[in-house]
């Protein structure tokens, strides 16, 4: 057995929304361009590390349905430490609170958690710029999730622009279903003909509502589940799906009114909760960095 220090320190690993996603073009490499405002939830993951001493790193039990080479948090943790040639390593503890495949960043934030909380333990002194660059190799949602700040963001989703938006309640609807983002992504492509790439808007043009999903109709006509949430969630108000998919949300004007819609959603249609929006990841205040 591994000789190990256990904290009992919690870290938390928010959920995000895209409260709006435009996709305006595609780079030589096959990445997509995007124009998205991200912003975060209290709902959240829940991670726990033992530091090892001999460089061991694994994660404390299996994650049903993700083999552990594709575990962020476990390639998160093994990037910082070639990185930063820490010596330690890890067992990852995660409480998954946020479903697979729901565009609600669940593994991306794990992965940023986990290079904020060992940049900590293993005493790395990394900025918060160094492991948002780490991050980005990880994936284009994982820099916002170790900057922190809600915000407006370009490129593949690494270039961003601090925002502010308000901090609604929200209804968000889960439905049963994993959705393949590059089997939407493929999907899109095919369909460029009839639906082009979105010209680049301005913060002031979302001000005004002059935005959408663009992958929504796609994800609708591929998981035929998202296709009925959404539009059971739009006779109460205008509700959006989140990333590329599964998850559906709706800005409410408090807990009590997402509550009561909540209560209404039939079981067999989806899972559902009602959270806040955040504009601060919950742990940047107690970091150092």
């Amino acid at each position: 057995m591994n000789e190990a220090s256990f904290t009992t320190a919690s870290w938390p690993a928010p959920a995000k929304l895209n409260l709006f996603l435009h996709v305006t073009g595609r780079r030589p490499d096959g990445y997509h361009t995007l124009q998205t405002l991200f912003q975060f939830l209290e709902l959240h993951d829940e991670l726990r590390f033992e530091v090892t001493r001999d460089g061991h790193i694994a994660r404390a039990r299996e994650l049903p349905g993700v083999p552990e080479e594709r575990d962020l948090s476990l390639r998160a943790a093994r990037l910082l430490q070639a990185a930063s040639g820490a010596t330690q390593g890890a067992i990852v503890h995660l409480e998954k609170r946020l479903p697979l495949g729901a565009g609600l960043g669940g593994g991306s934030s794990d992965a940023a958690t986990t290079l904020l909380a060992l940049n900590e333990l293993w005493g790395c002194g990394f900025t918060h710029a160094a492991l948002a660059a780490l991050g980005l190799k990880l994936g284009a949602d994982v820099p916002v999730f170790v900057q922190g700040q809600a915000a407006w963001a370009e490129g593949v989703g690494e270039l961003l622009t601090p925002a502010e938006p308000p901090e609604h309640w929200f209804v968000v609807l889960a439905p049963r279903v994993m959705v393949s983002t590059a089997r939407v992504f493929a999907a899109f492509n095919h369909g460029l003909d009839l639906t082009p790439y979105r010209a680049a808007i301005t913060i002031r043009d979302f001000r005004a509502g002059q935005t959408c999903n663009d992958l929504e109709p796609v994800v609708r006509r591929l998981y035929p589940e998202v296709d009925n949430a959404l539009k059971w969630l739009r006779d109460f108000g205008e509700a959006r799906m989140t990333g590329s998919g599964s998850c559906v949300f709706l800005p409410v004007a408090d807990a009590a009114a997402g509550q009561a819609i909540r209560r209404q959603c039939p079981a067999a249609l989806a899972d559902g909760f009602v959270t806040r929006g955040l504009n601060h990841h919950p742990l940047h205040a107690r970091l150092k960095t």
